[in-house]
């Protein structure tokens, strides 16, 4: 079997798994009929954990599909029902799992938006040419997030505010921020 291939009973392979947009991941059970809370990596959590909605989620090796049959927000986390988890039990195993869509399912975003797994991965340097590493990860919410970027000294936190990352081009594979004097420096992390 390649690294490609599916496993039997999964509806996608490997690499397609790999090429799907991470939203969310189950902190833990929730309740006594079987629900989740859901740590979001989304920053438009009522619509992509509404009811109805088709989450992807990798358990034993395989993909399976799940749609989501209850949900509401508490403190900013979704709490959701599954087709596929109907218990406690089940709930309680689905602790730490993925919840992933295909990125050809993602809503196109207006100007001057992007998803996350499109800036992981860009480089970052300053308007003056310096690099200052890679994106490792986008923390926060809407309106809160920062660049989790990895640079030869350690991590560095960039804020993804307008006033800073003053130029995002994706199909560069580059952000070009203009940080506040000893910002770099402030949020260095060994």
């Amino acid at each position: 079997m390649t690294e490609a291939a599916a496993q039997p009973g999964s509806v996608m392979s490997d690499a397609e798994w790999d090429e799907c947009a991470v939203v969310g991941r189950v902190a833990r059970a929730h309740g006594i009929a079987g629900q989740v809370i859901v740590n979001p990596e989304t920053d438009f959590v009522e619509d992509r954990f509404r009811v109805g909605s088709e989450l992807l989620a990798r358990r034993g090796g395989r993909v399976e599909r799940m749609r989501v049959t209850a949900m509401r927000v508490h403190l900013g986390r979704p709490i959701i029902g599954l087709d596929a988890v109907g218990t406690t039990n089940d709930a309680e195993a689905m602790a730490g799992v993925e919840f992933r869509v295909r990125v050809g399912d993602l809503e196109t975003l207006p100007d001057g938006m992007f998803y996350r797994h499109d800036l992981v991965g860009c480089r970052v340097e300053t308007t003056g040419g310096t690099e200052v590493g890679v994106v490792a990860k986008v923390d926060g919410e809407l309106g809160q997030s920062r660049l989790v970027v990895t640079a030869p000294f350690g991590e560095v936190l960039v804020p993804l505010a307008r006033a800073i990352c003053v130029g995002i081009d994706i199909a560069a594979r580059r952000i070009v921020v203009d940080p506040p004097e000893g910002l770099l420096d402030l949020n260095r992390r060994p």
